[in-house]
């Protein structure tokens, strides 16, 4: 089994920086496939970025594209997100996910989920 807890989130202005931190138990990260996922009020939970575990490609939204950076650090058994000119549109509850398989985009293909953390941009 796989515990993941985000942490990180807070408020922030428009253009503003956070870096999000995924703390991995039970199973190390270098065998898992992490991505990041996010809800917004009223809306369905949407991908954003993801790792994969072979090699370290990365995936991003298009809508993040160029913003934000995922990373992973083995020995902390630790994925990031690293958000840069933040927009009040990323305003969301960020997740973090793990699978055991190869690394995707979809959603529904993730074992394991965080928590979440509140990232709210103001304008």
């Amino acid at each position: 089994q796989v515990q993941l807890v985000e942490s990180g989130g807070g408020l922030v202005q428009a253009g503003g920086s956070l870096r999000l931190s995924c703390a991995a138990s039970g199973r190390s990260i270098s065998s898992l496939s992490m991505g990041w996922f996010r809800q917004a009020p009223g809306k369905e939970r949407e991908f954003v970025a993801a790792i994969s575990r072979s090699d370290g490609t990365m995936y991003y939204a298009d809508s993040v594209k160029g913003r934000f950076t995922i990373s992973r650090d083995n020995a902390k058994n630790t994925v990031y997100l690293q958000m840069n000119s933040l927009k009040p549109e990323d305003t969301a509850v960020y997740y973090c996910a793990a699978r055991t398989w190869i690394v995707t985009t979809a959603l529904a293909a993730y074992d394991y989920w965080g928590q979440g953390t509140q990232v709210t941009v103001s304008s």
